[in-house]
Order: structure tokens, then sequence, then C-alpha cells
């Protein structure tokens, strides 16, 4: 890391600063702190702040800049490596944090009370994905959160569109809530966050926002670059021709000798899920990288990229020996000892069709023999899903159950003859 850093330094150039003209600042981070409230971060344009002088917010709008706040700055932050230390003033060119101002946030500019123009902002790209978050219903509710209400979800989440702005929150039906973000990934770390904080949710499959225009329904379509080796090169074009992709360009990598780069424009919900397929299909030596590119025509329906799952029919504990008949029927999701209840999805089936089963029957007792007599059970080891590789799996009559200490698949109705019941409705 050290010849990369003297290269930073020798080679790129110091800031453009002009420390005699009024301050200006573009916000790019914002955080918030019990005491101080909130925290704006960027990094200075022109002039000179200190503590003490008084300032405020600008926002850019179609008839010019708008003043949102005046305010005056409480206490100035620098990063001295790992920790924030307090300074009394910064000049053009640093990086600081100034608390102070309630309102303005990213993309907005702070200036000094003369300046009346606001700094021209980075446009964000609109958000492509939606997923519905909803309360834990289901019989294993309640045992391991401590954040169960549809209240305390909600306030978590629009806390959550403070500080990033990628994030749309819309109320929804009941106690749900509709958020959007730029891709599932995005979502899966706001999930994560919110499990590791205490709660549990109830989440559905990520859905594209589709637009239409002229008559037209178009979708969100993105720009994939893609490194693998030669042998890999199949095996991924075959795969993303499933989900809707078109190659644009494909060459050798510069450089490097049997590795070929592929580019690419697919669909925002051909990529859900993908990745895990993508590196298991490379063996982990593949690179990819995701950009948006544009609203486009619908490419029509994707390729069969899953098989049914394997639906529990039963409650309490999963036993080994009911595991070592179902083996058969297809890839396990869980372990013997797990709970598991009516609807919960415990397996991939081998076939396009799910199938009930009862992953928790036990062996008879006789008056002959013990049960555990002349069985030797010996499971293959499960498919244990992470969150990430959960959300791309989930199919549009499931949810992901998501609680501080596990992660379950099930469907959206539990009880098997209302799934029969919505299964003959005619699909929107």
């Amino acid at each position: 890391m050290s010849q990369l850093l003297d290269a930073v330094v020798t080679h790129v150039p110091p800031p453009n600063a002009n420390t005699d003209a009024p301050f200006q600042m573009l916000v790019s981070m914002m955080e918030r702190d019990f005491y101080l409230g909130r925290i704006l971060t960027g990094r200075i344009s022109s002039g000179v702040v200190r503590v003490g002088d008084r300032v405020h917010g600008l926002r850019n709008k179609d008839s010019g800049a708008e003043k949102i706040e005046d305010g005056k700055v409480v206490k100035l932050m620098k990063k001295k490596g790992t920790n924030m230390v307090l300074t009394d003033c910064a000049g053009a060119g640093d990086i600081i944090s100034i608390a102070g101002l309630s309102s303005p946030s990213i993309g907005h500019t702070v200036a000094t009370l003369e300046i009346m123009s606001a700094l021209p902002t980075v446009e964000l790209d609109p958000p492509t994905i939606s997923m519905t978050f909803g309360v834990n219903d289901s019989p294993l509710a309640g045992r391991d959160g401590t954040h169960l209400t549809g209240g305390r979800i909600g306030d978590r989440l629009m806390a959550e569109t403070e500080t990033n702005l990628a994030i749309n929150v819309l109320p929804g039906l009941s106690e749900s809530f509709e958020v959007q973000g730029r891709g599932e990934l995005q979502l899966g770390i706001l999930i994560e966050n919110m499990r590791r904080e205490g709660f549990e949710l109830s989440v559905s499959p990520p859905k594209v926002m589709y637009k239409t225009e002229s008559g037209q329904k178009l979708e969100p379509v993105e720009e994939v670059t893609i490194e693998v080796n030669d042998e890999h090169v199949g095996l991924v074009m075959e795969a993303l021709s499933h989900r809707r992709a078109e190659v644009t360009d494909m060459g050798p990598v510069p450089g490097t000798v049997g590795r070929t780069r592929l580019s690419l424009t697919c669909p925002s919900r051909g990529l859900v899920g993908y990745r895990s397929v993508f590196s298991s299909d490379t063996r982990g030596t593949g690179f990819m990288h995701r950009a948006f590119h544009a609203y486009e025509q619908f490419r029509g329906p994707l390729g069969n990229v899953r098989k049914g799952v394997l639906v529990s029919m039963g409650f309490g504990t999963i036993t080994a020996h009911a595991l070592m008949s179902l083996e058969a029927r297809g890839t396990l999701f869980v372990n013997p000892g797990m709970e598991t209840y009516d609807g919960m999805i415990v397996g991939e089936h081998s076939r396009d069709t799910d199938l009930d089963v009862n992953p928790v029957r036990s062996k008879e007792l006789t008056n002959v023999r013990a049960a555990s007599k002349d069985e030797n059970v010996r499971l293959t080891p499960p498919r244990l899903m992470t969150l990430e590789e959960a959300i791309g799996y989930v199919a549009s009559d499931e949810l992901i159950e998501v609680t501080p200490k596990a992660i379950r698949l099930r469907k959206k109705y539990l009880d098997v003859n209302k799934r029969k019941a919505m299964s003959k409705r005619p699909k929107e």
C-alpha cells in the first residue's frame, strides 16, 4: 500500500483551492449524532469556514437556487486516520464535517450568507428494484427479535431515508412498506443491518420498477462487464441468454492470457440472484461489474431459471429420519433439529413443480425393537443460503422470513388449500 500512496502523493495534483473566495461546500455524506444532530460532510470548494460562522443551506430548483435554512457552525471536524478530531477552521480543498444545520441533505450546498447560488450536484441513478418489508407473521415470530411491530419497522426505514438518498420508502397495505432501491445488494445490506439491530421482518421478492411511455412498457436495463477464464465463457453466456442479456462486445482482456472480457446489456430483473450463480459457474475466478444504463423496451419473459421447491406440511422439529427419505426428492435447505412449520420451504425439488413434504416425521416405536435399530442416517450437507442468495432465489408467491438468528424461506400463503386456490387464479 505504501507504493500506491506514494504514487498518489507524487502524481495526483493538489485541489484547485481558492481561499479568498466566499465559503462553499457540496454535501456528499450525512449522518446523525445523538448530541450534535445532523452532521454534514463534504469537500470545501472555495473559501474558509470557522466555528461560529453564519451559514445557510441551498438547493437547486428549476427556477434557481432555493434557501433551505440559516444557521451557525457549531462544530467543525476532520478525519485523522480513523478518528474524527475537532478543528477551529478549514479551507478550500479540505474534507470536513459540519454540525449546526438540521435541514440540508446530500447534494445540497452549505455556503456563507452572501452566496445565493448552489453548486451543481451529481445526478443519482433512479431506483430500479422494490421490495415490500412487513411484519413477520410466521408461527415462529417473536422468538428471536426485539423490534416486531410495523411502527418500529416504519420508523427505522424512515430514519434510513434521511442518510441514504438512494432509497425511497412508501407506505403499503396494512403494516407493510414498499422500499425502492438501486439493486438487491443495496436492499440486502439494509435488511442485514436491521436484523442485526433486532428486527424481525417478512420480505417480498424483488420487483422491477417498470415505466410506460407512448403506450410502450419500458424496463430498467443495466450495462454489465464480465471478465472470466476462457473455459467459463460458454457457461456464462448460456446463463445470461436465459436472462435476456445481449452481448455488445467480446474480446481478450489486455495484458492477460486465457481471460475474456464480455460487455452486455441485461434487464435488471434478469440479474436478480445471478451473482451467486456467476460465482458458482466461474469457480470464484470471475469478475462482474453492473451499472444502470437506461429504460428500454420490455424484452419479454425470462427463461426458466429455477425449479420447484419442497414445502413443509408439518409443525415441529425436523428429524433426520424424515430428511433421509427426502434427499432423493431434491436439494435440502435445512438440518435435523431445526424448527419448521406449515408452508416453510425446506428444499428445492428436482422437478419444476412444488411438492408438499413432511420433514418432522419420526420413526415409529415398536415393542420388538428400538426406533433407532438398523438405521445409520447419513445426510448430505444442506444448502444453507445467505441473505443475498435468498433474495435472488424466492419466487413471486414466496417470502423471506428474516430474524436476528435465522433466515427462512416460506410460501406467502401458509395453508396448502389456500395456495392451491390462489394458483388457479389468472396471473396478472
